[in-house]
C-alpha cells in the first residue's frame, strides 16, 4: 500500500536553467564541465536501481532510519547514490551501486553533535513531521513527470521543506514541498 503525501502546503516545480555544477566559467572549462554533466545524467539515465530504492536499501541497514539526504553520483568511478541516514542520534554516510543496489565501501556515523545548530533543527524537525524524504519524492516525480536524481531538507523562509531535484525528458526541475504540518516547525 502506497502513502500518498496530501496536497503541500505549497509545490513549485521550476526547471533549472544550469546545473549548479556548471558554474560560470567559460571557454573549454565550461564545455568540459557540460560533458560531465551530461555523461553523468546519461549514467542516471541507465541505472537500474532508483533514488527510492537506494533509500530503502540505506535505511534497511539501520532498523527505524529515516533518509535524511540523498544524491545520485555518476562522477566517481561506479555511479552511487549518496544517501545520509537518521538513526540513533547519528547521521549515517551510504553509497549505494546504482546499477546493483550492493553497499559500496564501508558505512559512516556522525555524531548529531558534531553538526551545526541548523543541521541540528532541520534533523530535529525531520523527526517530528509524519510525511517522509520518500512521500516527497513521489509527490515531486509524479508533479514533475520523472525521476528524481537528489533530494533533501531546506529551509526557506524560516519553513522547513523538501527539495527535490526531477529529470523530466531532458529537463531538470527542482520541487520544493512544505510538508503538512511543518509551518509551525521554525
Amino acid at each position: 500500500m502506497a502513502i500518498i503525501l496530501p496536497a503541500p502546503a505549497y509545490a513549485i516545480a521550476s526547471p533549472i536553467s544550469e546545473p549548479a555544477s556548471l558554474g560560470n566559467e567559460a571557454g573549454d572549462g565550461a564545455a568540459s564541465d557540460q560533458q560531465a554533466v551530461s555523461r553523468e545524467l546519461a549514467l542516471f539515465r541507465g541505472s537500474a536501481v532508483s533514488l527510492s530504492q537506494a533509500m530503502a536499501i540505506a535505511e534497511a541497514l539501520h532498523a527505524g532510519a529515516t533518509t535524511a539526504d540523498v544524491s545520485f553520483d555518476g562522477a566517481s568511478d561506479a555511479p552511487v547514490y549518496r544517501v545520509k541516514t537518521l538513526h540513533n542520534d547519528r547521521v549515517w554516510h551510504h553509497a549505494i551501486d546504482a546499477r546493483t543496489g550492493k553497499i559500496v565501501g564501508g558505512e559512516a556515523a556522525l555524531p548529531l553533535k558534531e553538526l551545526d545548530a541548523e543541521d541540528r533543527s532541520n534533523l530535529a524537525a525531520l523527526r517530528t513531521i509524519r510525511h517522509r524524504l520518500a512521500d516527497a519524492i513521489r509527490v515531486a516525480e509524479q508533479a514533475a513527470s520523472g525521476k528524481a536524481i537528489s533530494g533533501g531538507l531546506i529551509r526557506e523562509r524560516g519553513r522547513l521543506n523538501f527539495a527535490i531535484v526531477v529529470m523530466s525528458g531532458s529537463d531538470l526541475k527542482e520541487v520544493i514541498l512544505e510538508p503538512p504540518g511543518a509551518a509551525g516547525r521554525r
